[in-house]
């Protein structure tokens, strides 16, 4: 049997289509990982080598489905495989070989949150800025805006606003060269190092394009400048891209996405063929009718019309209570009688809020009711303090001038070395601009530091040497040798110090065995392990992947998420709370502009469509804001999804002035 049978013929059309730009724009619901994975392998079938093939996606979890799915439909092993892979990921893949070019060593460090805060507390503390001036995750906010954006700190100083934007701009400098000695790159700077790579060696761009003879990239319309240039200057030779994505479904303009490049990908390539699936497998006629109706509202859009598979739906609710604790309160009463009368699982009701204040109450009730529930976007593994702490250990090891690292563990477990002694360690290493270590031999060397002080930091530089050669000479056994390194540091006894009751220390130790078991993972799949792969396949866990989430979704409970967490899924039951003008639109989208009301849109959108087979919407009348019942207004989107003339208030309509929510999803 032909496999392209399985294929409607709009997906048919996006699979055959070879050579040339191509735009799929792929309605929520309408197969697009199936298109994907089906023109891998067609390539494949026609002749194309496996490994001349660009998959580039926004997660490792879609990346990882991706792959699975190509493999099985190829049907055999092969020499070679396709190259799927997140952004982020092939940029590291190109830095790993590329990046000494640029004066960085072969081996970097890509620093995560908690190195990037520390370095910009120390660049801040550098140039005399106090937190109360300038924040270090203020700071962080702007350098990642400007990364994202591809501004370069020599140029930051062209797009300042305010006071606080120019001494982030000088803060900038500072903190990129703290980076640059310390043979680091952050996050941002991954996609920002490639792009200067390209351009300042064109002999290495021609080099990447010889590489890949088709790419294609899913969500095209999350991608941000940078993603945009790399792509933009990757094709260029052949323009054999193929974009599959949404535009109507372009929700991350808040952290640099660019709706315009989906919007305008027929300017860039005038020659693009343009595929539209329209087929929804996902949601019955009457969700799919009021998405259509919410979504043509907005200005500059693809036009397309998504087209039900399934039909005899349930009727859409719209619910309207007192406040949000009779909201929730009924809310979980329905979902009760659904799990325990109607026997319809808990794992299939969704309940999505657009900002995180919203679910207390919610929560509140499953708790009284006793109703399992899971809040879907809580702390990251890799976040947790103990896998810091050791990872953290492992950079010491792997990046002997990673500074925030050893600011992190040269005290952990307790060793008798001061804040006071650190800091003269510190201030003599931005003197002489030599590292850390530098500072500590020669301080040593003058007795300048108490000998206690002294001692235990050498005992811990010998500690970290004796390691890094340990991991070196056993690559295939690191997990082996991290449990070595636990029990010689202590770090049990540091938990067992820090969490009095048995139960705290037992969970807190597992997560260690669960950091061992995801080394012996890593060794088993890698072809070459090295510490230093392992550390940088890490760095990009944390940010491109979502396994905690998958393991959250496993499980056999209510979902709450916000609307942008749930984008990617869908629930036979979903519960859409706070329908209301200044929380969905949120306010800050209220006074900005036209562009931030048709991205609130396409949230709802999103979330609309993420239901299979029940939606039900509901509001307050009123709503505690800053301790006082206020009353709310409908949502204008509840107006515009029913065919009636959108209500739009003005700004001084929707109550104070102050945001409800300090952060949204």
């Amino acid at each position: 049997m032909d496999p392209l049978a399985q294929l409607n013929p709009a997906q048919q059309e996006a699979v055959l289509t070879g050579a040339g730009p191509l735009l799929v724009l792929a309605g929520a619901g309408t197969g697009k990982t199936r298109v994907i994975t089906f023109r891998i392998a067609e390539l494949i079938r026609r002749g194309t080598p496996a490994d001349r093939i660009l998959s580039v996606t926004f997660t490792n979890k879609a990346a990882r489905e991706m792959h699975q799915r190509a493999t099985s439909l190829l049907g055999r092993s092969s020499a070679t495989q396709p190259v799927i892979c997140t952004f982020h990921a092939l940029c590291v893949r190109i830095l790993r070989q590329e990046i000494t070019a640029l004066g960085y060593p072969k081996h970097f460090s890509i620093y995560d949150r908690g190195d990037q805060e520390s370095t910009a507390r120390t660049t801040l503390r550098e140039i005399q800025v106090s937190d109360q001036t300038l924040r270090p995750a203020d700071l962080l906010h702007r350098i990642s805006r400007w990364k994202t954006a591809g501004v370069p700190p020599e140029r930051a100083a062209d797009y300042v606003e305010n006071d606080q934007d120019f001494l982030a701009a000088v803060a900038y400098r500072k903190y990129q060269a703290a980076l640059r000695s310390s043979g680091a790159v952050d996050f941002d700077d991954l996609l920002l190092v490639t792009r200067q790579l390209f351009d300042e060696h064109p002999q290495i761009l021609r080099k990447y394009q010889r590489s890949f003879e088709y790419i294609q990239i899913d969500e095209y319309q999350d991608t941000n400048a940078a993603q945009f240039y790399l792509i933009s200057a990757l094709v260029k030779p052949h323009h054999n891209l193929c974009v599959v994505g949404d535009d109507d479904q372009s929700i991350y303009g808040w952290r640099g996405a660019e709706v315009t490049h989906i919007l305008n990908f027929q300017k860039q390539f005038p020659q693009a063929k343009v595929v539209r699936l329209q087929d929804n497998y996902r949601c019955t006629d009457e969700i799919l009718q009021l998405a259509n109706r919410l979504v043509r509202h907005n200005r500059g859009r693809h036009e397309k019309t998504l087209v039900a598979h399934k039909h005899n739906g349930r009727k859409i609710r719209f619910l309207e209570y007192e406040d949000e604790h009779q909201e929730a309160e009924q809310l979980v009463r329905e979902i009760q009688h659904l799990n325990t009368e109607l026997n319809v699982p808990a794992g299939h009701i969704a309940i999505l809020f657009r900002t995180n204040e919203q679910p207390r109450p919610v929560e509140a009730q499953l708790r009284q009711h006793n109703v399992r529930y899971v809040l879907i976007g809580g702390q990251s593994f890799f976040d947790r303090r103990e896998i810091r702490d050791i990872l953290a250990y492992l950079k010491a090891i792997a990046f002997p001038n990673d500074e925030p690292s050893l600011l992190r563990i040269v005290n952990v477990p307790a060793r008798g070395i001061g804040n006071s002694t650190m800091h003269k360690l510190i201030q003599r290493s931005v003197a002489s601009g030599q590292s850390l270590w530098h500072a500590f031999d020669e301080a040593a060397s003058q007795r300048a530091i108490p000998a206690r002080a002294a001692s235990s930091l050498q005992a811990l530089k010998q500690t970290l040497e004796s390691y890094r050669q340990r991991f070196r000479r056993r690559p295939s056994a690191l997990h082996a040798t991290l449990s070595d390194l636990i029990s010689e540091i202590g770090y049990h006894s540091e938990i067992e110090k820090h969490y009095k009751s048995a139960e705290q220390q037992t969970a807190r130790k597992a997560m260690l065995a669960s950091l061992i078991d995801t080394v012996k993972d890593y060794c088993t799949r890698a072809g070459k392990p090295s510490l230093v792969t392992f550390l940088q396949d890490t760095s990009l866990v944390g940010r491109d992947d979502e396994s905690d989430k998958e393991e959250q979704l496993s499980e056999n409970a209510v979902k709450l998420m916000t609307l942008h967490s749930a984008k990617g899924l869908e629930f036979p039951h979903v519960y859409m709370i706070g329908m209301e003008e200044g929380l969905l639109p949120h306010r800050r989208s209220i006074i900005g502009s036209e562009s931030a009301i048709a991205e609130e849109r396409r949230l709802t959108y999103v979330g609309v469509t993420r239901a299979m087979d029940q939606l039900t919407l509901t509001r307050a009348t009123g709503r505690m804001k800053w301790g006082k019942r206020r009353p709310s207004l409908p949502s204008r989107f509840l107006h515009e999804m029913q065919h009636e003339q959108p209500a739009v208030p003005a700004a001084d309509q929707t109550g104070d002035s102050q945001d409800l929510a300090a952060h949204d999803g």
